[in-house]
Parts: C-alpha cells; structure tokens; sequence
C-alpha cells in the first residue's frame, strides 16, 4: 500500500509538463488595503438599486439552468453598443473566457496567436494552455505599435489570431488609426483574424464598433468589468455571424449563470449611472494626470482608461512604501523590460485618489 503524498506525486506526471512550469495568475491581498491594483470601477449602486436589484435576484428560478434570458441579454446588449446589422454577439464568463474559446476554435496545427507585448497576459496563457504558439511583438519606447515589426511578424508568422488591445492595458494607450488598419489588412491577406479588445471603451476617447463591419475578419471584445461590473463576469464577443457561430460552438452550455445575466440585465437598463461614474472617473484621471505632472521624479503616459502608468525611479520601494501606507497598486515592472519601474495606479475616487497621490509622493 502506498502512501497519499506517493499517489499525489504519480499523479502528478499526468499533468503537462508546460502547465507544472507556469504561473498562476496572481491576484494580489487586499485586506486592509485601499484597492487600487485591478481596474475596477470604485464606485456601488446605490441603496436605491441595491434593493431593486436584490428582489429581482431574490425572485429568479435558482433551480432551473439557464434559459431564454440570455437571447434577451444579447439583444440589450446589441442595441447598447450598436451592433452592426448582420452581426452576430456571443456572451462569455467575461472576456478571459471569450479568449480561451478563440484559442479552442483556431486549434489547428501549427497555429500562432500574435499581440504587441506589453500586453494584457491572459492573451498569451490562453494560447499556450491550448497549445497554439504564442509570438509577442515589442511595442516602441513610447508604447506605440512598431508598425514594421507587427507587418513583418504577420508575414512570417501567419497568426490565426491578432490582438489589438484599444486601448492597451498596462500602457493605457489608444494606438494609432492608421497602423491598426494596416496590420488589421495584413491579416486579412493572409488570412487570420483580429480581435479589438475593448475592455476600456467607457474610459476611451474613440471604439472601433464604427468601423467593424469595413471588414470580414475583425472581431470586437468587450466587458462589463470595467463598466461597473467586475464581479458579475459577463464579456462579450461582436463580429460577422458566420464567425461569430463557429466560435460559439465551443462555448460551454449555460456558460453565463441566471445572476449574471439579470445583474447585466438591470445595469444596462440603469445605463445612464454607469455612464455618470465612467465621466466621474475620466474626470478624476484628468486631475490625477495633471498632479503626476507635478512630481518631478515620476514620469506618467497619457491614459484612455481607468488606470495611468507612471515610471518612478525605483519601482519596489515606491510600491511597497505605498503599501506599508495602506494603498495597493500594481507593480508591472517585471512584466516586460519595456516597464522598468513601472507602476500602474488604478483611478478611484475623489477622496481614494487623494490619497492615493499623497502616499506616492511619500513613497518616492
């Protein structure tokens, strides 16, 4: 008879080597803390709506999977953010979920994801959970598309998948009309094809969804994460039905819980307070920019979301300064040799970003 820990570690060489040597996606402790790590909107529903919404959650039917309900979500979220006639929309478990299934759908030998790096990880891990390559192409200095290197990665690389984060996260940017369009026509040549992810659009000064349907390979992903529901999980995938259909053939049945799907529900029919909190929040990354400006050792990027990136000259006493004072934010700079010293500040409140500017300033 053998022992439990002998069991664990033989079946332990049932699990993929690749998988044994990755990293889980860390998600830091924020207990104690003022949270300013993850982009998320700081702002609650009101009393008002908190009981709205729980006797509309209180009333549904637990025990049944989900039905219906979701082709009603599609369809608010379609009128939402003008979906072009003759497109199709899928819901995932937020957008992680979204991108797993891409991966899943575009399996084929030999396969390669492509993105501009530094970029949001969750592009990468999926790829390579899935077994298709994953090509990272650097972004320049300043965090622009280096227009040459993606053309040239396309071309010899012939990705199934391109992904242009608009804007990016961690940098915060909106990259250039005009190269986007050349890459995403490069990958039209050949064949693949581009997911916009919008996960910042309430933030942005610009979206894609205007110009989605000049093309046939181009899909947009969005999230309610970023519109005031993190915790709810509900992303979603816009593009031509054809696509759309196929990549929806992998998606899980009942993927999107009954409560997920009335909370979406209730918040796009209260659109108008989320869009009052997305302008108090580009309101108050005006100021905070305008007061980083003001700090000579720290260098800060124009933002188009609800973060700001700031160089400081050294990263890892600035952050856990500011966390021995109470506020967490997100240290990128091992992410990418591109964010040496690094910080991503997430944009809170009024009274949050006082704060959190006052212990930066501390913690230099």
């Amino acid at each position: 008879m053998t022992s439990a820990s002998d069991d664990t570690t033989r079946a332990l060489g049932r699990i993929r080597a690749d998988v044994q040597s990755m990293h889980a996606y860390a998600v830091q402790d924020a207990r104690g803390l003022l949270k300013l790590d993850a982009m998320e909107n700081p702002h609650g529903l009101s009393p008002a709506l908190q009981a709205a919404l729980g006797e509309r959650l209180g009333a549904l039917a637990l025990n049944r999977y989900p039905g219906p309900r979701g082709a009603d979500l599609q369809r608010a979220l379609a009128a939402y953010a003008g979906v072009p006639e003759g497109f199709g929309l899928m819901l995932g478990n937020g957008s992680d979920e979204l991108i797993s299934l891409l991966a899943m759908a575009c399996d084929l030998p030999r396969a390669a994801v492509l993105a501009p790096e530094p970029g949001f990880v969750m592009y990468a891990m999926s790829a390579r959970l899935q077994g298709l390559r994953f090509v990272g192409v650097p972004l320049t200095a300043d965090f622009e598309l280096d227009e040459a290197a993606m053309l040239a990665a396309i071309a010899r690389e012939k990705p199934a998948i391109v992904y242009l984060a608009y804007p990016n996260n961690p940098t915060a940017n909106l990259w250039d009309d005009a190269v986007i369009e050349k890459i995403i026509e490069a990958q039209g040549v050949q064949g693949g094809l581009v997911v916009i992810d919008e996960a910042y659009q309430p933030f942005a000064a610009r979206s894609y969804i205007d110009r989605v349907a000049r093309h046939g390979h181009v899909l947009l992903m969005r999230t309610l994460s970023k519109f005031g529901l993190a915790g709810v999980r509900l992303g979603y995938l816009i593009g031509p039905q054809a696509l759309i259909a196929e990549v929806d053939k992998v998606r899980p049945p009942y993927n999107i819980s009954v409560l997920n799907c009335e909370c979406a529900l209730f918040a796009l029919e209260h659109a108008e307070v989320f869009a009052e909190q997305a302008a108090q929040i580009r309101a108050e990354r005006a100021r905070i920019a305008r007061a980083l400006a003001r700090l000579p050792a720290v260098k800060s990027w124009p933002s188009d979301a609800n973060m700001i990136l700031v160089r400081v000259p050294d990263a890892a006493r600035t952050f856990e300064g500011m966390k021995a004072r109470g506020v967490l934010i997100k240290n990128v700079s091992k992410m990418h040799p591109l964010l040496a010293n690094c910080l991503r500040l997430t944009v809170g409140t009024a009274d949050e970003n006082a704060r959190m500017l006052a212990v930066l300033e501390a913690s230099l």
